[in-house]
């Protein structure tokens, strides 16, 4: 009898055992690996409405140009969170859409382009991720902006036809976590004659920023991230 109340009680336990390992599973992918990630930064396709017909000659874009704010305009980072040391990977996205530029174009090349981003603004899929970061890794309650300058001019193919896609390279100073450093950007650029749609990204070694990866006790994130971007230039 007491053998019968031992094992019965043996598979009480190994259910209620089962039961908190589930339980805590689903809890612990609902409060840190659940959504989507993000696609990476990419040009977006133009609409008949905002485009001159593809392969129409549009002239020279020489002249003085902003970003414009708006759905798909953003700046933001890409890094690898690992958990249970690191046999749990998950891609964090964040992003923010309070970024201002201008870019200056002059005999068919690109001669000047200042781009910030107010990383106050950043937003991913976690609101704690958020609110860590202000005081933690890119510490955004003291260095709350990232600036780009150009210090080499890009040249353009001549005669761009539109909505053709070219590859170029922004070489330039990034400033971030109050650290400057020269960075080169590989960068998807497309016209249409009427905007300049940009979209690209570049490896970010956070010990080069004085940045320490976050971690606590849940989870660390790796020591290089990438910064990317997706911007739009109207004529100013």
């Amino acid at each position: 009898m007491a053998k019968q109340r031992w094992q019965s009680s043996a598979r009480w336990t190994l259910v209620a055992v089962i039961l908190v390992c589930v339980v805590g599973g689903l809890g612990f992918y609902w409060l840190f690996l659940k959504g989507d990630t993000p696609d990476r930064a990419r040009l977006p396709t133009r609409s008949t409405g905002t485009t001159v017909a593809a392969g129409t000659p549009v002239g020279s874009p020489d002249g003085e140009w902003r970003v414009t704010p708006g759905e798909g305009i953003f700046v933001g980072y890409r890094v690898q969170e690992q958990f249970a040391g690191d046999t749990i990977t998950k891609t964090a996205v964040g992003r923010t859409i309070g970024v201002e530029g201008s870019m200056t174009i002059a005999g068919g090349q690109v001669t000047a382009v200042t781009v910030e981003a107010d990383l106050t603004r950043l937003q991913s899929d976690q609101a704690r991720r958020d609110d860590y970061i202000r005081t933690a890794g890119l510490e955004t309650d003291d260095f709350p902006t990232a600036t780009f300058t150009l210090t080499q001019p890009i040249a353009l193919p001549a005669d761009l036809p539109a909505g053709q896609q070219i590859s170029v390279t922004a070489i330039g100073e990034l400033t971030l976590h109050g650290v400057t450093k020269t960075v080169e950007i590989p960068l998807q650029a497309q016209w249409d004659g009427k905007v300049i749609d940009l979209a690209g990204g570049v490896t970010i070694v956070m010990a080069d920023y004085e940045m320490d990866p976050p971690s606590n006790s849940i989870v660390s994130v790796a020591d290089s991230g990438e910064l990317e971007l997706q911007l739009t230039f109207t004529r100013a």
